[in-house]
């Protein structure tokens, strides 16, 4: 014991522990912010009925009511006992209100209430839970100097208090001292430390606490197996959980719905589909019911595989066996629906959960809008929005990406820019992903000048610039004759911790062949190797078309022939960019083997391959068999 009480003031809880350890008063953290005696109202019009109030429980009593009954009972003379002041201080922390404890025990000292072990225990757990274990330690010193011994209460909650201060070390020393000290750690004991395991990522140890604890006398139970298969879901230790899952049936603990659903959504989010669907199977089997987390758990893995029919059948087993379906199970499926185009029966599944009174989320808003959009019915996704805003369901930035993104596919970029403003008003601030759409909505829509200055007001306003962002920024800006102004960026880039991609090398060689600059294009091709990126068919076809344009058709073909050595099959564009070339350069034969070989890749000729053939045709430059064989 007396090893528990100097290791009580070590550290920083010596500074604590000097104030008033003769009996009057606690550490303060901060000044109360209850006047508890007046300026609030009483709970009860006499003193004498905080008894009938306690006799009857305070299970339901709201925080200021519970203040209010404290005050009645400081004002009752005798003072109630400890007992009745504990019930009510074990009853204000269960609602987490973790400081308003704090102060009343330290009102009660003030008034010369004196704490017991059980006052004591709960202001430990007190200060453990807001992670001020310093004071909760200082709290441990003056008890044991007042004469309190801790009990098992006591030390599990300060082993709580350092497995989430991420100091195990000392969690795992301080169950040693209790074992030295004779106390026997139980359940709680071991459920805790392997908690803080898996807080430290020591799943490894937590799972070797579960065999250390039969060896110690300590049968863990569904709550210890509960806490050790959630933490090894969490990290993706699949197999491990599995595997207690099987012992746990070697010990004879049955497994619950929420073991089981736990698992079966790790399954799921780690696509293994077959295995949750399997272990579902087994528990049934077992008859352990499932619940609605265990179906949106299956329903949505079904979605994301497009398995639309066994997720509705899922839900309609659901719905037979009178498991209601929730907010999250809708979620999963009319986003599911909208991802694949079916926004009819998204539609349906939204006026399903009107019908059942089941009020939809921001996420339902949020897919139904960007099903709307996908569809380019933008009215409609306007009046989803204003439905969305009428129901007191705030719009977030993913709702005014989505919405923006809509207007901008629809050549709508002013719209989305008048959009970008307002939720600028409603105190959003746009993203990247905002930014990029608005910079490429502006590129599309012919607007280059617009498009640079949003890229200088992300610039102005802070928001990081992604890969994609700058790509987008190129693209455009090579697309409008500005490779100068390009040029500058890409070199910027280049000179950066920035990554760059195939992509990005793409989009200057194109840049570059198409403001005629084909021998500086062909120099960045040729280092793409140098630069540890490996060219794809994008770009080989891009290439092959900067030759072509300057007639260069030996290098065109070269590099074509190199293509494929390197293991990149053509396109259709790869191989109409250069039956045209061949076309325009007078060597039908090199056509007409190409088309062939196009033919029997199934790939066809395009309109501007058919425009160009036409053309011919009607200047009799070529003969109409030509047509039928590009048909």
């Amino acid at each position: 014991m007396k090893r528990l009480i100097s290791w009580a003031f070590e550290s920083t809880a010596k500074r604590f522990v000097h104030w008033n350890l003769q009996g009057k008063g606690n550490p303060r953290i901060a000044p109360s912010s209850f006047n508890l005696c007046c300026g609030r109202r009483a709970f009860a019009s006499g003193s004498g009925d905080y008894r009938e109030i306690l006799r009857n429980g305070l299970s339901d009593l709201k925080l200021d009511d519970a203040v209010g009954l404290f005050g009645d009972m400081v004002k009752s003379r005798p003072f109630p006992s400890i007992i009745e002041f504990n019930k009510l201080l074990s009853t204000i922390a269960k609602m987490n209100k973790f400081d308003v404890v704090i102060s009343l025990g330290e009102k009660m000292q003030n008034l010369g209430i004196s704490h017991d072990l059980y006052t004591y225990n709960i202001l430990i757990n007190c200060f453990c839970r807001r992670s001020q274990l310093s004071l909760a330690l200082a709290i441990l010193g003056k008890m044991m100097k007042l004469g309190h011994d801790p009990d098992i209460v006591t030390l599990n909650s300060l082993l709580n208090g350092f497995c989430h201060g991420n100091r195990i070390t000392h969690a795992v020393s301080l169950v040693g001292q209790m074992v030295e000290m004779g106390f026997q750690p139980d359940t709680v004991t071991f459920n805790t430390l392997i908690h803080g395991f898996f807080l430290r990522n020591k799943a490894s140890e937590a799972v070797a606490l579960v065999d250390q604890m039969v060896v110690k006398g300590c049968q863990p139970t569904l709550v210890t197996y509960g806490v050790v298969v959630n933490g090894l879901c969490k990290r993706g230790d699949i197999d491990l959980a599995l595997n207690l899952l099987r012992k746990m049936e070697q010990g004879k603990i049955e497994a619950d719905v929420v073991i089981y659903s736990t698992v079966i959504d790790s399954l799921c989010k780690y696509k293994h589909l077959d295995d949750a669907l399997n272990l579902f199977n087994e528990m049934e089997k077992k008859g352990i019911r499932a619940n609605v987390v265990t179906y949106n758990s299956l329903i949505s893995c079904l979605c994301n595989y497009g398995s639309w029919n066994d997720a509705s059948q899922l839900l309609r087993d659901m719905i037979d066996r009178k498991i209601n379906p929730d907010v999250v199970t809708f979620n999963a499926l009319i986003d599911a629906f909208v991802k694949e185009g079916k926004l009819l029966e998204a539609e349906k599944l939204y006026e399903e959960m009107i019908k059942r009174s089941i009020d939809p989320s921001i996420v339902t808003f949020n897919s139904l809008i960007n099903g709307f959009c996908m569809h380019d019915r933008l009215n409609e996704a306007k009046q989803m929005f204003s439905l969305m805003v009428s129901k007191d369901c705030l719009p977030n930035v993913v709702t005014y990406n989505t919405l923006i993104n809509g207007f901008c596919k629809c050549k709508r970029v002013k719209d989305g820019m008048q959009l970008f403003r307002e939720m600028s008003q409603m105190g959003l601030v746009g993203n990247t992903i905002t930014y990029n759409t608005l910079i490429q909505g502006f590129f599309q829509a012919g607007d280059c000048d617009y498009a640079q200055m949003v890229f200088k007001q992300m610039v102005s306003d802070r928001v990081p610039a992604s890969l994609m962002t700058y790509n987008i920024l190129l693209d455009g800006l090579c697309n409008y004759g500005k490779l100068e102004t390009a040029l500058v960026i890409f070199k910027d880039m280049q000179k950066s911790e920035m990554e760059l991609n195939i992509i990005t090398y793409t989009t200057m060689i194109d840049g570059m062949c198409k403001a005629g600059k084909v021998g500086e294009a062909w120099d960045l091709f040729c280092n793409l190797g140098l630069k540890g990126l490996k060219p794809n068919v994008v770009t080989y076809t891009t290439m092959i078309s900067g030759l072509c344009r300057k007639s260069l058709m030996q290098e065109a073909d070269a590099l074509f022939r190199k293509m494929k050595e390197d293991g990149i099959l053509p396109n259709s564009g790869t191989y109409n960019t250069l039956i045209r070339a061949h076309l325009r350069d007078g060597d039908k034969a090199a056509s007409v083997e190409l088309i062939k070989e196009m033919r029997s890749c199934g790939f066809a000729g395009d309109a501007s391959t058919f425009g160009l053939v036409t053309n011919m045709l009607h200047d009799g430059r070529l003969d109409k068999s030509f047509l039928d064989m590009l048909s």
